[in-house]
């Protein structure tokens, strides 16, 4: 009978034990469910009113911002369409003043053409007869003075004639 004692006070040493743990155990849940309570009690005084009032905030802004990123999108389209005419009007600005660049240069060219055969037919129409004409006179203007300030010659003095000749 002595195991038999033995072996009872050994399972009631064993079951006193576990007593004891679930004692410590239920203490140390309690402490703890307290300690729960107390930072469940903080959040809900501190944390809770500042997501409410976060949410109301969200639920207030939430149709005002949609109201700027509608307008954002809205604005940038009407921004790209003018944007898009302007290039469109620039670039037929441009090829406008090409196209004027081209017809002046060219109508610079005619006239200088024109001018270079205007200058070309008055020299042959005006300027060479009146050179030719000139060279006539010219001619008959010197021929006159020899046959003139020949009798002259006949009539003055040998002399002169070589003094004249003298340089």
């Amino acid at each position: 009978m002595d195991s038999l004692n033995i072996f009872i006070a050994v399972t009631a040493a064993a079951v006193v034990i576990q007593a004891g743990i679930l004692v410590f155990m239920y203490l140390a849940i309690r402490q703890s469910g307290a300690r729960m309570e107390a930072l469940a009690d903080e959040v809900k005084t501190k944390v809770l009113p500042t997501a409410e009032t976060v949410q109301l905030m969200l639920t207030d802004l939430r149709p005002k911002i949609e109201t700027m990123v509608s307008n954002f999108s809205d604005s940038s389209t009407v921004v790209r369409n003018q944007i898009e005419r302007m290039d469109a009007t620039l670039n037929d600005i441009v090829d406008r003043t090409r196209l004027q660049v081209i017809r002046a240069d060219e109508l610079v060219g005619r006239t200088l053409d024109k001018v270079e055969q205007t200058t070309d037919m008055v020299h042959k129409t005006v300027v060479s007869p009146v050179k030719h004409v000139s060279g006539l006179l010219q001619g008959v203007t010197a021929g006159l003075e020899f046959f003139f300030a020949g009798r002259r010659r006949g009539q003055e003095n040998m002399g002169v004639a070589q003094d004249e000749m003298f340089i």
